[in-house]
C-alpha cells in the first residue's frame, strides 16, 4: 500500500527469493506517481517504471541492479513554465543482513591496516524483506534535475542603468545633497 512515506513500495522478502535470481519490473499507478511527485518536489511524474535483476548472493547477501525510468514535469528556473524531463538512473546496489554490515569497516581495517579504504558498505535488509520500489524511489528522486530549463530559455541579468542620477539611490544621493540635508554634517557627541 503506498503512503506519503513510502510513495512506491514492493517488497519482497530475501527467504523466497529463486536461486537463479528474479527479474521484477515495477510500474507505477496514478495515485503513486501522485505521490512520488509530492516526495520529489516535481509538478508531476508523468510515468514512472523500473526493471530490476534481484540475484541471492553467499552469505545471505542480494544485489540488485537494473533501471529506473521516469519522465517528470517540473516548473523551468527562468521562465516558470511547466517542463518536462526525463530520467533514467543505473541501480547497483548491495544488501546484506544488518549484523554483517557493522563488521564490515573493522575487518576491512583489520586486512588491510588502519589507512585502507573502506569501500560502500551494503544497505541492510530490514525484517527478511527489500523494498524494491523504496530503492526505485530513491535513485529517481536522485536523478531529477534540481534546476530544470525550458529549452532556449535563458538568464538575463538586469540591466544597469549608464546614467548615475538614474540609479535607484539617486534620490537619496539628492536628498543627502540637498541644502540642508546631512553632507558633511558631523553628527553632535556629548
Amino acid at each position: 500500500m503506498a503512503d506519503a512515506s513510502h510513495p512506491w513500495s514492493f517488497p519482497v522478502l530475501v527467504s523466497q527469493l529463486p536461486e537463479a535470481g528474479l527479474h521484477q519490473v515495477l510500474e507505477t499507478t496514478p495515485a503513486q506517481r501522485g505521490l512520488l511527485a509530492a516526495a520529489a518536489g516535481v509538478t508531476a511524474v508523468l510515468q514512472a517504471e523500473a526493471s530490476l535483476e534481484v540475484t541471492p548472493e553467499a552469505g545471505g547477501r542480494v544485489h540488485v541492479a537494473g533501471t529506473v525510468r521516469a519522465r517528470v514535469e517540473q516548473t523551468c528556473v527562468v521562465s516558470l513554465d511547466p517542463v518536462e524531463n526525463d530520467v533514467e538512473e543505473l541501480i547497483d546496489v548491495t544488501f546484506a543482513p544488518p549484523d554483517q554490515i557493522s563488521a564490515m569497516p573493522k575487518s576491512v581495517q583489520k586486512e588491510q591496516g588502519d589507512d585502507a579504504e573502506i569501500p560502500d558498505l551494503p544497505e541492510p535488509i530490514v525484517n527478511g524483506a527489500i523494498d524494491l520500489g523504496k530503492l526505485a524511489t530513491e535513485f529517481l528522486v536522485l536523478g531529477i534535475d534540481p534546476y530544470p530549463r525550458k529549452a532556449g530559455a535563458a538568464f538575463a541579468a538586469p540591466e544597469t542603468p549608464p546614467d548615475p542620477d538614474e540609479h535607484p539611490f539617486a534620490a537619496l544621493r539628492a536628498l543627502k545633497e540637498a541644502p540642508g540635508g546631512s553632507k558633511g554634517k558631523k553628527p553632535k557627541g556629548k
